[in-house]
């Protein structure tokens, strides 16, 4: 059943792990959406009511929207009621090599591809974790492609196109449960811009949609992930030093966690995916000389992967034949992402140095990326891995992982990354 709404047709550019399950959830509250994406193998995966990522519930809640004819996706924009932008925005090193700063490039590609279909009365959403500003220079661009409508960096609430700020907050996983449920930060480039986001997010939010302008919504995402950068790299730093002290990390964590204010993360092997691996240095890019706490901590966790490295080392050469199988590939346990993967990181590391034979287990894919088989990396399963191998890294606590028999190991040289043998 449809709901009552203005937005009668949503276009969603980009049907990734935020944009797929955004397109779905609103398809299924009966509105029409057409997905864009310039992936050809995702469209046409679309299309034929199936899934190209791993998400929980997504390819029965997909097949539904498709075969009710709400869902559909395509390469080419088309006219809609509201655009949401839910493209990458991934970073780029600075000349100097020491930090990085944020690509847009994909945004303006998608601000620059819905521009000829924009009318009076459409609405723009910035769904991208984006960094400050983002969100108006957004509006400037479709202003540039479209000189014969009003936008509101300009014009405020009496622009012709409304454009806001709604960053995705959700975790891999639970994608659609909290997307649903959790409260959204709303933020329009004018009031009428922001009522008009509130509109449109309804039709499935049951969370509150709470009202702030652009650049404090940019800003919380990127503050929320930054927070939790600086607390990973706390934890994953004392796992440092409790290996040079001898001292078992995941013991003293528990042990310091019984204080009733005291709330250590597990440590890792760094830090992975597209959000809090990437979103501090958009903070930093902005502020680099008062984001010294931020900075310090994407140090910390960008060398966690070098540590886990040379520990392999060290213990591959007490065989005269090392078989190295790594478990796990993604960037968080139970979940097919790769990107910014810590473990993606230590396994190419460990194929370019030639420590020995390299496996990977990896139950969430079906075949490894090129920067893996190309470097000789074998992808198999984990009783295979387990019978070959002298060495076992853990890198990632799969569900397939987590308490397995400490008998398998009795033989072998393991390396812990995540304290499923804690």
């Amino acid at each position: 059943m449809s709901t009552n709404t203005q937005f009668e047709r949503i276009s969603v550019l980009g049907l990734g792990y935020i944009g797929l399950p955004t397109a779905a959830v609103f398809a299924s509250r009966g509105v029409e959406v057409v997905g864009v994406d310039i992936n050809q193998r995702a469209v046409e995966t679309i299309n034929a009511g199936r899934v190209h990522i791993v998400e929980p519930d997504l390819d029965i809640v997909v097949q539904a929207a498709v075969n009710t004819g709400k869902l559909r996706a395509t390469q080419v924009p088309e006219p809609a009621d509201a655009f949401l932008i839910a493209v990458p925005t991934p970073f780029r090193e600075t000349p100097e090599g020491h930090s990085r700063e944020p690509d847009l490039t994909y945004i303006r590609a998608a601000a620059e591809s819905i521009a000829p279909m924009l009318q009076k009365g459409n609405l723009v959403v910035l769904e991208s974790t984006s960094p400050v500003g983002t969100t108006e220079q957004l509006s400037q661009w479709l202003q540039q492609a479209r000189p014969d409508l009003t936008f509101p960096h300009v014009c405020g609430d009496a622009a012709d196109v409304r454009v806001a700020h709604c960053p995705e907050r959700v975790l891999p996983g639970k994608v659609l449960q909290e997307l649903v449920s959790n409260d959204r930060i709303i933020g329009g480039l004018s009031p009428a811009c922001s009522a008009a986001a509130v509109e449109l997010y309804k039709i499935f939010v049951k969370g509150e949609c709470i009202l702030t302008n652009a650049r404090t919504a940019e800003m919380t995402k990127l503050t929320e992930n930054a927070f939790r950068d600086v607390n990973i790299a706390f934890a994953n730093e004392l796992s440092v030093i409790c290996d040079q002290l001898k001292i078992n990390v995941w013991e003293l964590v528990r042990l310091a966690n019984r204080h009733p204010r005291v709330n250590i993360l597990n440590p890792g092997p760094g830090v992975g995916g597209h959000c809090i691996a990437v979103d501090p240095w958009f903070i930093v890019s902005s502020c680099p000389d008062q984001a010294r706490l931020m900075s310090q901590a994407r140090a910390v966790n960008d060398s966690k992967p070098a540590f886990v490295v040379d520990k392999v080392r060290k213990v591959a050469e007490q065989f005269k034949e090392p078989i190295i199988a790594c478990l796990g590939l993604s960037f968080k346990a139970d979940i097919d992402d790769l990107r910014e993967s810590p473990a993606m990181r230590i396994v190419e590391t460990l194929a370019e140095s030639c420590f020995g034979d390299v496996v990977a287990v990896e139950p969430n894919i079906k075949e490894l990326p090129g920067s893996l088989s190309d470097k000789g990396v074998r992808l198999v399963d984990l009783t295979t891995a387990l019978e070959n191998a002298n060495v076992v890294v853990v890198l990632v606590d799969h569900r397939e992982f987590r308490n397995l028999d400490p008998s398998l190991f009795a033989a072998k040289a393991a390396i812990d990354t995540r304290g499923v043998f804690a």
